[in-house]
């Protein structure tokens, strides 16, 4: 299974990249999509919505189950990927490319207690 050692994990199974403009990409990892299946529906947070970590703030559907999407750190969502929501399947084509939103985060800090790839590799064993 594809781990990528640049990118931040969750227990619930979302990675976060940081950005080069500060902000932080979000998405599923490959385990979570691969335990969904065909993923045929998405729906993101608001622009501008201010998320708090642990809380629910997406929903990703397959033709198998829905799974909720938790905001891994708290902050504001500065972006939304309408490309995964035109195209759910683009995350299981390519899980650690079909980012789902962006958020500034309200303390940048937080991203560095998220776990690395090699913890998460250990969490999914």
């Amino acid at each position: 299974m594809n781990i990528p050692a640049n990118l931040k994990y969750t227990e619930s199974h979302e990675w976060v990249r940081l950005e080069a403009d500060g902000s932080v990409a979000i998405g599923i990892t490959e385990f979570a999509q691969d335990a969904l299946g065909d993923i045929v529906f998405v729906e993101l947070p608001k622009l501008g919505a201010s998320l708090t970590a642990g809380k629910e703030c997406a929903v990703v559907e397959s033709v198998k189950a829905a799974g909720d999407v938790y905001a891994p750190i708290t902050g504001e969502v500065v972006a939304v990927n309408d490309a995964v929501v035109d195209a759910p399947e683009s995350i299981n084509a390519e899980a650690f490319s079909a980012w789902m939103f962006k958020l500034k985060p309200a303390n940048p800090a937080d991203i560095d207690g998220l776990m690395n790839a090699e913890a998460y590799a250990k969490n999914i064993a």
